[in-house]
């Protein structure tokens, strides 16, 4: 039983690689499936959660953007085992508390693939998890953006113009990141010291990379983690 916690840059192949890593292992990726069962932990709806990362955070509107709304529906048991609902407005702690539960709930199912949400941070003292980093230099970040169908398909008066979009991109989603581990969890998102192994994609594939994370993993649980034939 373990957990490997994936940090990535924008278009570094992150989620990629952990999807190689579940295919290859028979690991589970850490969803909205797992928030929702966490949601209704914490007393809360779960029709009213939707999966959420730090790469979809930003400051102004957080609440907003993180649950479409910033009130939000939660259900008590009575002692005669009726349940009642009331609406209550969440504050950063309710969301952050939420994250947590969902992060530790998936810990303790074990064989799990976190991509995000901290946690790196949130498991960083459990002896079973493995933290990675995966990043690539930027003009090979750049490119990979700018062959996604979403700016592949538009029409642009040169390449300075389409490099400036997919920058435009990469430096949003990797301020969003960072800006949310700083300030909930006061860290360097691109701390070094945070990470077991830190994998440049522009040096390894998909597969080699996966291959390499699940060798690590093996390495630092011992021959008996889970690896189905």
């Amino acid at each position: 039983m373990a957990t490997i916690t994936i940090s990535r840059q924008f278009a570094s192949n992150g989620n990629d690689i952990a999807k190689k890593i579940c295919e290859s292992t028979g690991y589970y990726l850490f969803d909205k499936h797992i928030i929702a069962d966490a949601a209704t932990e914490v007393g809360l709806s779960d029709q009213e959660i939707v999966d959420f990362s730090e790469q979809n955070y930003k400051i102004k509107g957080f609440f907003e953007r993180l649950f479409g709304r910033s009130r939000l529906q939660i259900w008590k048991e009575m002692e005669d085992g009726a349940r009642t609902s009331e609406t209550v407005h969440l504050s950063e702690e309710n969301a952050l508390t939420l994250v947590k539960t969902a992060i530790e709930k998936a810990h303790t199912m074990g064989d799990m693939v976190i991509v995000g949400r901290a946690g790196q941070v949130l498991l960083a003292e459990a002896p079973d998890v493995l933290h990675v980093r995966i990043e690539a230099p930027l003009e090979t970040r750049i490119q990979r953006v700018r062959d996604y169908p979403e700016l592949a398909n538009r029409s642009f008066v040169g390449p300075l113009e389409a490099r400036r979009a997919a920058l435009d991109v990469i430096e949003a989603s990797d301020f969003a990141s960072a800006d949310y581990l700083k300030r909930f969890y006061g860290v360097d998102w691109s701390d070094p010291m945070l990470y077991h192994i830190l994998i440049n994609t522009d040096k390894l594939s998909i597969e080699q990379a996966a291959d390499f994370i699940i060798a690590a993993m093996q390495q630092l649980v011992g021959e008996s983690a889970t690896i189905p034939a």
